[in-house]
């Protein structure tokens, strides 16, 4: 076991220092990566968030192509890039013989949250003299196709079944762990004309895991030497594991204790594969010591704990005016989005996957609207009531309709859109511990509101909330960077109150404009980590089936209620 420290910056270079979701939210399961996603998060010392999920798949009343006996098909699964090409990720055996086939050969793919990862299924009825070749090496061009399903994988891990239906009834179908599936019904390749009933194709996602369990410690030290000239040490454990080389690996670290020689720090959970088989002895008092299971951020999305995006844009007058073609608010009547239309509709994409009714919070900020006023906190849509849109659809042509109807002015204030969201983020625990609220900035300028905005992200540190923030254009953003808890250094409030937990993420777009990586990989890489943290801190476990049912319906039950009122 490693030893004590007292040096702060040490402390923030040590492992999970100044990135505290490679502790919260990474462990040695979740392996597999994008290589430009790797390189960009590997040179600022993080790590991306994935899980392998395992893919079973069976199909109901499929086409046969045989003439005296049932087709004998295969599955191919594919991903499909952004330009459109099919990406082979695996195939299942062949089953002789049947129309309703349960293949037992599992695909393997990576789920990757802050990417949206469409899915392609060609399914095949595979010639007989191929039957004794490896499915690896059977040509399809050489085989007959039955048919074509596609999907995105978030859809696995949490979808509804119908939204029509859920918009007139309040009433949805979870997906939960006990049973991530989903059925497609399978069309021809050219979707126009041909033979309609093709079956349907289920798929069945499990995520891989080796084990949940984790292992929780607290520790403290006494009398420690001081280090320091004119205060006492700031110490910290770092905690290694000895490998079979005789050398040590860190594994993880605590927080820093300022001017304190007598720590007690907060509990530490180190997965079973940190934790090792064995671990040095050392001059620590160990006050607790307990085994509890670590849930992963796909246990809670996929038995019903949603995601709900929020948006504000600011519309104040340094981004220049919008009829000019150099200004940032500038709508090119050819379709090509502008850095605000971008980040909307990318994240929004993404995140949409993840909330029940696709129904979002939409402001502006710093612009003068139709009463001559200026407001740094307004309904993007105009209606003076209601701040929701349908959909990113919704939230793209509001965005629209403001820069054409709103004059812009300023200052940059973040404060008020924050505390807006917070208070919605804050009344839904009256009703439902399975929301978890993403507030989107899109800023061009410098804050002016520093000190009140780090009060408001104080407050709402304490909610099930994160904020992401998104520079556009050439301003100088220091301040953003203060707000973003990625140099180890919590927020403080004007009253001396210190931040829970980090809950900022702050992209500038000219960072990731020209790189291989989108400005949505870079901007949630850190939002799996931020809710675990939330979860695991309030020991918010995931629903189980009936559970998630109940929640759903008193959730949507109270939401209804409110809006009705």
């Amino acid at each position: 076991m490693g030893g004590c420290f007292s040096d702060t910056m040490g402390g923030q270079q040590a492992v999970g220092g100044a990135h505290p979701r490679s502790a919260a939210a990474i462990d040695d399961r979740e392996a597999g990566f994008n290589d430009a996603v790797h390189s960009f998060l590997r040179a600022r010392g993080l790590h991306a968030l994935l899980t392998q999920l395992e893919l079973s798949i069976s199909a109901s009343k499929l086409l046969d192509r045989d003439i005296l006996s049932k087709s004998d098909p295969m599955t191919v699964v594919y991903a499909k890039k952004r330009d459109g090409r099919l990406e082979e990720l695996g195939r299942t055996e062949v089953i002789m013989n049947t129309l309703d086939p349960v293949w037992i050969e599992k695909v393997t793919v990576a789920h990757q949250f802050e990417i949206v990862q469409p899915l392609v299924f060609h399914v095949y009825d595979v010639d007989t003299k191929y039957h004794k070749l490896p499915v690896k090496t059977l040509q399809l061009n050489d085989q007959e196709f039955l048919g074509e399903g596609s999907c995105v994988l978030s859809e696995l891990v949490w979808r509804l079944s119908d939204l029509k239906q859920f918009f007139s009834l309040f009433s949805w179908q979870i997906v939960t762990k006990q049973s991530r599936s989903l059925t497609l019904k399978l069309q021809n390749r050219n979707e126009h004309g041909g033979i309609r009933k093709l079956g349907t194709l289920t798929v069945h996602a499990e995520e891989i895991v080796v084990s949940r369990k984790a292992v929780e410690m607290i520790f403290h030290c006494s009398h420690l030497e001081n280090k320091d000239l004119f205060s006492k040490s700031d110490p910290f454990l770092r905690i290694s594991r000895i490998v079979e080389t005789g050398g040590s690996v860190p594994i993880c670290k605590t927080e820093v204790v300022n001017n304190n020689l007598n720590p007690t720090w907060k509990p530490l959970c180190l997965t079973m594969q940190q934790f090792g088989s064995k671990m040095l002895k050392g001059q620590l008092f160990v006050n607790g010591f307990c085994e509890k299971t670590q849930y992963s951020f796909l246990d809670y999305i996929s038995s019903g704990f949603e995601l709900n995006f929020m948006v504000a844009v600011d519309l104040t007058a340094s981004n220049g005016n919008p009829r000019n073609p150099d200004s940032l608010h500038y709508i090119d009547p050819s379709g090509r989005l502008n850095a605000y239309q971008q980040t909307m509709l990318e994240v929004g994409e993404v995140i949409q996957f993840y909330d029940s009714d696709r129904r979002f919070p939409a402001w502006g900020f710093g612009g003068r609207t139709i009463d001559g006023a200026v407001s740094h906190c307004f309904n993007l849509n105009g209606s003076a009531y209601e701040s929701e849109v349908e959909g990113v659809e919704g939230i793209m042509n509001a965005y629209a309709s403001a820069v054409h109807n709103v004059a812009l002015a300023g200052p940059t204030l973040f404060g008020q859109v924050v505390n807006k969201a917070a208070q919605i983020a804050s009344q839904s625990l009256s009703y439902s511990q399975t929301k978890y609220f993403i507030l989107l900035i899109i800023t061009d300028g410098v804050l002016t509101d520093l000190q009140e905005t780090k009060d408001a992200l104080v407050r709402a540190s304490d909610l099930p909330l994160s904020i992401l923030i998104v520079g556009v254009g050439g301003a100088d953003f220091k301040e953003m960077e203060i707000l973003d808890g990625d140099n180890g250094l919590k927020l403080e409030s004007s009253t001396g109150r210190i931040a829970t937990r980090d809950i900022v993420q702050f992209v500038p777009m000219r960072e990731v404009h020209t790189g291989q990586i989108s400005i949505v990989q870079a901007l949630l890489e850190e939002l799996p980590g931020q809710f675990l943290t939330y979860m695991r801190s309030r020991d918010i476990k995931p629903l189980s089936a009936d559970e998630a049912q109940t929640s759903f319906e008193h959730t949507h039950q109270q939401a209804r209620i409110a809006h009705l009122d």
